[in-house]
């Protein structure tokens, strides 16, 4: 779910190396969920902060006692990367905000064939209704052409399925982008889409259906990238360093912020600023690697948590975020600090003390 995240620290750094201040911002934000719809289509109160329900290893808890966990922590929303029929039944009756990944793998066929969305949204959906079923990504960290080109024809399909099955409007479409997906990100305020051949008429569809967009936010790979120029205070939101905008006269304080800014100040240069941002995985690992430790991931997780229903500098009101993610997995490849990331070890123990 998170494999490729390490090269968008690296290449979002390049703009920071050239700034003359003793630190560099990156625009990053976390978002605080808000009102999710029940069974009945009916609002809940707003939700501070979901957790990401990796599950990429081979001694994890079973998805009843997974979501019995989730409540007992008051955890609102999850995240998880594929319809899984065990999990959902597991969800079924709590209240608990989805958001729900089809799985890279299933694009081409979504794009190219509307049948094949609707039977997706029979097998996937419609058997259950008692899932609090927010978002659908269609694509998470799509990098290469060809499979970008199949995620709007494939969210066009999707959302035409869902309509006919008469959950169009609960039920939002989107896909999950990397932070990179922006550039210019320092100061905030210069943040454009690098690519708007790909990302333009993604964000138009947004616009059209009232469709956030979700992104992944990690100033974890930031400061893992420049810790010369970011410091770790400002990466972790700990008091200590501020960063002045002069093309929008913000102040910030820590590097999430910033980064979410650039996203809005991104989609305002897209000519689509009504499209909201829903931060679809933010993180910090507790060992593994540069920076990661448990204090480190304690004190960007507990920031997170506690900063997110406030919003962000240029957007107040809370942001939707999704925290990566509930569980340290074992089977995960890559860079060591890919097991690491948990909130919570396999035997349901806290990795480190957080508060919900």
């Amino acid at each position: 779910d998170r494999s490729s995240m390490a090269k968008q620290g690296v290449a979002s750094m390049l703009a920071v190396a050239l700034v003359l201040v003793s630190l560099a911002a990156f625009p990053r934000e976390c978002s605080a969920h808000r009102a999710a719809a029940n069974s009945h289509g009916k609002t809940k109160g707003v939700h501070s902060i979901g957790v990401c329900n990796g599950v990429i290893g081979n001694n994890l808890p079973s998805p009843s006692d997974v979501v019995k966990l989730y409540k007992s922590k008051g955890i609102n929303s999850m995240r998880i990367y594929a319809p899984e029929s065990n999990v959902l039944k597991a969800l079924s009756g709590t209240g608990i905000g989805l958001l729900m990944d089809v799985g890279n793998g299933v694009l081409p066929g979504l794009a190219n064939d509307p049948s094949a969305a609707a039977a997706w949204v029979k097998a996937n959906v419609q058997p259950y209704p008692g899932v609090s079923f927010r978002y659908i990504a269609v694509g998470n960290e799509v990098m290469d052409s060809d499979g970008q080109k199949t995620i709007l024809p494939a969210m066009k399909n999707l959302q035409g399925a869902l309509a006919a099955a008469g959950l169009g409007g609960r039920v939002k479409v989107s896909t999950s982008v990397r932070f990179d997906v922006v550039t210019d990100t320092f100061p905030p305020s210069n943040g454009v889409f690098a690519d708007l051949d790909y990302m333009g008429p993604i964000l138009d569809f947004l616009a059209s259906t009232g469709a956030p967009l979700l992104v992944n936010v990690y100033p974890y790979f930031a400061y893992k990238g420049d810790p010369q120029n970011i410091k770790l205070n400002y990466a972790t939101f700990t008091p200590g360093t501020t960063v002045n905008d002069d093309g929008n006269g913000l102040t910030y304080t820590n590097l999430f912020d910033a980064m979410v800014d650039s996203i809005y100040a991104a989609l305002e240069d897209a000519e689509t600023p009504g499209v909201k941002v829903v931060v679809s995985e933010s993180g910090w690992p507790s060992d593994g690697g540069f920076g990661a430790t448990a204090q480190n991931a304690r004190a960007y997780n507990q920031g997170l948590i506690n900063h997110v229903g406030g919003g962000t500098p240029k957007r107040s009101g809370p942001l939707e975020t999704y925290m990566f993610a509930m569980f340290n997995e074992n089977e995960k490849k890559g860079d060591p600090t890919e097991n690491h990331f948990g909130l919570f070890n396999p035997d349901k123990s806290a990795a480190y003390s957080i508060r919900f």
